[in-house]
């Protein structure tokens, strides 16, 4: 039991430490992966079309760095930016979706990027700190444990 919580200890361990070292490769990925999915963003409403339609209504965002990335897509030469966008559902027309200068007052003008990533690393101090609490419990278990086994080990042949 005690090597099973040293193996999960070091496992939270290395994850820790590997996301730390790694944070900035991370932001970069994300933020590849975010343009990626604005450019192939579709009305289908596959997987990734439903993630960034989430995002924005979720951090009231739009785009990577500002609403205006929209512009570079096909799915804006088509049908503008999407109602993920608007700041009211009621008060955005598909005429006003197609032009950026008046989808600037009916849509959030904030990129997603940032947002999320500061959203991340504000809660990065809970995160840690749940985890500083999750391996003090697992290294007071891996003691307890290995101190009945001592104790098992030293009254094995003891008479009952």
């Amino acid at each position: 039991y005690a090597m099973l919580l040293s193996l999960i200890f070091l496992i939270v361990l290395v994850a820790a430490v590997v996301g730390f070292v790694f944070r900035h490769e991370i932001k970069t990925n994300f933020e590849a992966n975010l343009s990626l999915a604005l450019r192939d963003y579709n009305v289908t409403a596959d997987r990734h079309s439903e993630a960034v339609d989430t995002i924005q209504r979720t951090l009231r965002c739009c785009g990577v760095q500002n609403y205006s990335d929209w512009e570079r897509t096909e799915y804006f030469r088509q049908r503008g930016i999407p109602r993920s966008c608007c700041k009211s559902q009621d008060d955005c027309s598909e005429e006003d979706l197609k032009d950026l200068s008046k989808a600037k007052l009916k849509v959030f003008v904030d990129g997603c990027f940032f947002l999320v990533t500061s959203t991340m690393e504000s809660k990065m101090s809970i995160v840690a700190g749940i985890s500083f609490g999750i391996a003090c419990f697992q290294l007071v278990g891996i003691i307890l444990a290995c101190c009945l086994s001592q104790y098992i080990t030293n009254n094995q042949y003891e008479m009952v």
